[in-house]
């Protein structure tokens, strides 16, 4: 790795014309010219609400429906379910909480969390908890929607063979990707819109699933005692990966003007994922209460009226686009801060390629995705710390953050720390995660204290309070906000 890499700044302004360079501020006429690179006052535009829609759309979702489902699976009753998908979607307010430093930095959360790991340690932190974590969760829902569009094909009479499987999964890839290749104010424009469109279809259903839902729902064997937290533990780390897997926050509100309040950006953030996510979530425990949620799709799709089922396909198909084009914009983001030299489009495209090319071998060839599933089971254990440094990182520094001191990447920058790595940041990672994989119960791998708390999963606190407890301990020896330098 050459010791001296050169500013974003100009990496940035070195994309060839043609590619939307008056775009540059984020205004929907052409695709976004800027990268990780800093964004200046002049170009920042926008207001804090417009941050509701961003993050209603992903989560207005088909999979909210089968996580909710999958509590009532789990032995859970109805109102034990809501408990705890309240409870785990709480873990919102953090991701509102990280969306602040993009403002005060005007820079992606992929170049602002270089204050807590520094400029090399970051990109080890960022290929795993951002790109890696990415491109696994593109072919997850690519899959989920592709099967959705086999299924609505084959209502008219086509039932696709591999070729023609292969064309719908590039064709939902190829809508994801324009979104995400336009970029922030794309995003920002459709994704209102969307949650409308996508709200309308989700009442209807909700109309449909009310009417078959037992609210005195009890399992046939309750669960108790220790079996009893154990599931509701489990439940709870299942709620809150969603939120867990959005460390990257700040990507959708740098482009807003540094005078905007902390407060409006932390609280449009959080209600506009935290509203869908319970609302649709607790619909599809309600939904178990009356139908076999094992096969969602085929279970919910049977209590349809015909002339509605093809609209909710569609809403499947949707609700992943939206998902996925915010995941696609902020892996591609992710792969310029691990310091590939690419332009923004470009990485896009690229880890579009990947994360297709999973989803086919998923979709034609095997059960890849049990194995991805199973692989971010266990990267709840390092997602939670990670996100817990960088919300300690924001209290700490009182959210200073200089955009053009993090963008510097030389060894005499500002965040270089030792040897290019911030080890208060590393060494509370590990030990976080260390903490977090003890306490872990999954499908295939149960820690030691899991086992000893009778199978309960307490990965998600204990993850994040060592995190935070660790980095802020050691952080001490650095005045407080050193190293954030005035605001840029």
């Amino acid at each position: 790795m050459a010791p001296t890499i050169p500013d974003r700044d100009a990496v940035a302004s070195a994309s060839p014309p043609g590619e939307g360079e008056s775009e540059g501020a984020g205004r929907a006429r052409g695709m976004e010219t800027h990268g990780i690179d800093h964004i200046p006052d002049s170009e920042r535009h926008g207001r804090a609400r417009d941050l509701f829609g961003v993050w209603a759309a992903p989560n207005v979702s088909y999979l909210s429906l089968v996580v909710g489902g999958a509590l009532i699976l789990m032995g859970l009753d109805l109102w034990q379910s809501l408990l705890v998908i309240v409870a785990g979607n709480l873990l919102w307010g953090l991701v509102g909480l990280l969306a602040v430093s993009g403002p005060a930095s005007g820079t992606p959360s992929e170049v602002i969390m270089r204050a807590m790991f520094g400029t090399r340690g970051n990109r080890v932190n960022i290929a795993l908890t951002g790109w890696f974590v990415s491109v696994c969760y593109l072919a997850l829902n690519w899959a989920a929607a592709s099967l959705a569009a086999f299924s609505l094909v084959a209502r008219f009479g086509v039932h696709p063979d591999a070729v023609a499987k292969t064309v719908i999964v590039v064709a939902v890839a190829a809508a994801t990707l324009a979104i995400s290749v336009y970029g922030h104010a794309t995003i920002v424009r459709l994704y209102l819109p969307f949650t409308l469109v996508l709200t309308v279809v989700f009442v209807v259903l909700a109309g449909y699933v009310l009417n078959r839902a037992d609210w005195s729902y009890h399992p046939a064997q309750p669960l108790h005692g220790t079996a009893l937290g154990a599931a509701m533990a489990g439940g709870l780390a299942l709620i809150a990966s969603a939120p867990l897997s959005y460390n990257n926050s700040a990507d959708f509100s740098r482009y807003l003007p540094r005078s905007t309040s902390s407060a409006s950006i932390a609280w449009w953030t959080a209600l506009g994922a935290f509203l869908p996510s319970v609302l649709f979530t607790a619909l599809g425990s309600l939904a178990g209460t009356a139908i076999d949620m094992t096969d969602p799709q085929t279970a919910l799709t049977a209590i349809l009226p015909g002339w509605f089922r093809p609209a909710f396909l569609l809403a499947v198909v949707l609700g992943a686009i939206a998902n996925n084009a915010m995941t696609a914009y902020s892996s591609g983001l992710a792969l310029m801060a691990v310091g590939v030299r690419i332009r923004r489009s470009r990485s896009v495209a690229l880890d579009g390629a990947l994360g297709v090319a999973l989803t086919l071998y998923a979709v034609l060839v095997s059960d890849f995705l049990d194995t991805v599933s199973n692989m971010l089971e266990l990267m709840v254990a390092l997602l939670g710390p990670s996100m817990a440094v960088y919300a300690a990182d924001i209290l700490w520094r009182r959210n200073r953050y200089n955009g053009l001191e993090l963008s510097d990447e030389s060894r005499g920058g500002r965040f270089w720390y030792r040897g290019g790595v911030n080890w208060a940041g590393a060494t509370a990672l590990v030990a976080g995660t260390a903490a977090a994989s003890l306490c872990l119960s999954t499908s295939f791998y149960t820690g030691p204290v899991a086992r000893a708390a009778g199978g309960a999963d307490l990965s998600l606190p204990t993850g994040i309070i060592v995190s935070a407890g660790v980095y802020l301990l050691m952080m001490r020896r650095h005045r407080a906000g050193a190293g954030a330098g005035s605001a840029g």
